[in-house]
């Protein structure tokens, strides 16, 4: 967070952007009216949050990720998502002694990378948003109707729901 308690950018993690297709109802409805509210926004990845979005669709049939793909290429594309990687002071920042030792090295270095860069990171990890000081918030629950993506995007997006993630998985 900046001086002005403003922040820089908004990130969004692998668990956020998979939350899109969760198997728990709630979770993909308040995460995809995130990026829906966002489609014309703009939002940060670290290169290895998403190489994780690819990791965890690879492990699905060919059939399912042939459903899946046409739905996240076709949303990186229209989509402003700023794809960066770590620089010297995301990863000092995410090691320092002060860095959650607890959580995973991906997860430290994801909180560097946001503290480094004074910006706020959007997702559904249960390990990061159970730390209140940290620069982490979870998507908002979704009252009323489900937001839908501009057309074709909705479409796709609702082919790409034959893919359903657990929670656990995210």
């Amino acid at each position: 967070m900046a001086a002005d308690g403003s922040f820089t950018a908004e990130y969004a993690d692998a668990a956020l952007f998979l939350g899109m297709n969760s198997a728990d109802d709630e979770v993909r409805r308040a995460c995809k009216a995130f990026f829906v509210a966002r489609c014309s926004g703009h939002l940060v990845m670290s290169l290895e949050q998403v190489g994780r979005c690819d990791d965890v669709i690879w492990g699905y049939s060919r059939e399912l990720q042939d459903a899946y793909y046409p739905f996240m290429d076709h949303l990186h594309t229209v989509m402003d998502i700023e794809r960066v990687g770590y620089d010297e002071a995301d990863v000092r920042r995410g090691t320092e002694a002060d860095a959650p030792d607890h959580l995973p090295m991906h997860e430290r270095l994801l909180l560097g990378m946001v503290h480094n860069r004074e910006g706020l990171l959007h997702t559904v990890s249960e390990r990061l948003l159970g730390h209140g000081a940290l620069p982490v918030r979870a998507p908002d629950p979704v009252v009323g109707p489900e937001p839908a993506f501009p057309e074709p995007l909705e479409v796709l997006y609702r082919q790409s729901l034959v893919l359903r993630i657990p929670a656990g998985a995210l």
